[in-house]
């Protein structure tokens, strides 16, 4: 039993060395130096973006304006129809949460019945008022004629009782005649008293008409015909049944002209210096990817700004396409190549093919049967490739890596370029 263990051990060390040198051997040969030649024809430079689209032109879908003047400031939404559903003028939208709307509806009515209550007792304190006043006045004017009688029979009486009757006349002349002015006053200080109640249910019953037609406004409906699209708040999420909208940016959703549609994208720090107003942009459709629109950059932003899950400030460019499709609808997903250089009729080569020493750039090139590093002068460059303006051209073989060697092979340099 021994000596068969020991005899497939030796087996399996022999057959293990055996795998092991065939999958050299085949490694060794699979690995073969790659030979291309550089192209010649139009270069181009671009920058691949990630888009968005949306309508150039649209109408907003608002929530009540007269919000802020009920000192509610947020409101959240409790119901909202389908976001691509088609609606007409005037058509349910959707709806926000009125409580808070409704109990401040509540004290603004209650404070407009107690200025009606107001205006009520102010009126009939005034018409008693005034009663009272003009009994008075009768009373004296009664008064007065008695005062008259007596000064008249008193004229076969001594001088004395004669002024007497006289004093007590004047006196009741001028009791009256006061009584007649505060009467007018009283009927001013009562029209005055009854204006102030008046303007004061005034005020509150067109507070109470405001408020009940912003009531009216929390249920949302359609300004015009179109496809209902969710707005969008500050942080890029959809405003969603259970969303807040805000006063001072009502928008509930948004009714797109689907007519002229633009692609919104957002560059990096690295890539926005690239980006100009006018380039020439092919998008393609995420869902379509092999329809390919034009469009041109129509707007950078010149601030940059922190988006969610990106770690580096971001610059939004604004992409207008061209091209009239019926297909196209907002929140699509686009991929834009903007095209930020071109230039026609030069030599250039992968990037693989590139390497450096010294600050210096070179290809390994075949040269008869020989190898050499051949110093090159690099142009522009891409994602992919770089022109070459000098050093090589398009008959010439390069290796697309750098390839086995038992020695680095002579450096060719060029004439006139300095290390």
């Amino acid at each position: 039993m021994s000596k068969n263990r020991i005899l497939l051990i030796a087996a399996g060390v022999v057959l293990a060395g055996i795998i092991i040198w065939f999958i050299s051997r085949g490694a060794k040969e699979e690995k073969k130096d790659v030979l291309v030649k550089p192209s010649r024809g139009t270069f181009e430079v671009s920058v691949t973006t990630t888009g968005e689209l949306r309508a150039k032109n649209s109408v907003d879908i608002l929530g009540p304006s007269g919000a802020q003047k009920a000192q509610i400031y947020q409101l959240k939404i409790t119901d909202l129809v389908d976001e691509g559903t088609v609606v007409l003028k005037g058509e349910y939208v959707g709806e926000l949460d009125k409580s808070e709307m409704m109990g401040k509806l509540k004290d603004v009515e209650a404070n407009m019945q107690k200025n009606l209550s107001e205006l009520t007792t102010q009126k009939l304190d005034s018409t008693l008022t005034l009663s009272e006043a003009r009994e008075s006045i009768v009373t004296l004017i009664y008064q007065l004629e008695e005062s008259k009688l007596e000064k008249e029979q008193a004229k076969f009486e001594a001088p004395a009782v004669q002024r007497q009757k006289e004093i007590a006349y004047e006196k009741a002349a001028r009791a009256l005649e006061r009584a007649k002015e505060n009467y007018g006053t009283k009927v001013k200080q009562a029209e005055a008293k009854v204006k102030i109640a008046e303007s004061e249910l005034d005020k509150a019953t067109r507070k109470y008409e405001e408020f009940n037609e912003v009531v009216g406004e929390f249920t949302i409906k359609a300004p015009e015909n179109g496809m209902v699209i969710y707005d969008r708040d500050w942080d890029g999420r959809k405003k969603v049944v259970g969303s807040t909208v805000r006063s001072w940016n009502p928008v509930v959703a948004t009714l797109p002209d689907l007519s002229v549609m633009e692609s919104v994208t957002w560059v990096n720090e690295v890539d926005i210096q690239k980006i100009k107003e006018g380039q020439a942009v092919k998008i393609s459709l995420d869902s379509d990817p092999d329809k390919v629109l034009d469009g041109k950059v129509t707007s950078v932003a010149n601030i940059g700004e922190q988006r969610p899950n990106s770690d580096s400030k971001v610059f939004e460019v604004v992409i207008l396409i061209t091209n009239q499709d019926s297909t196209l609808r907002p929140a699509m997903t686009t991929s834009n190549v903007i095209e930020v250089s071109r230039v026609e009729d030069v030599v250039y080569v992968p990037l693989e093919c590139l390497h450096s020493e010294d600050s210096i750039s070179f290809v390994y090139k075949k040269e008869g049967g020989s190898l050499v590093r051949q110093e090159v002068k690099v142009g522009m460059i891409n994602e992919n490739e770089a022109v070459i303006q000098q050093g090589l051209t398009e008959e010439d073989e390069i290796f697309l890596s750098m390839p086995e060697m038992p020695e680095g092979p002579e450096m060719v340099k060029l004439v006139g370029i300095k290390p």
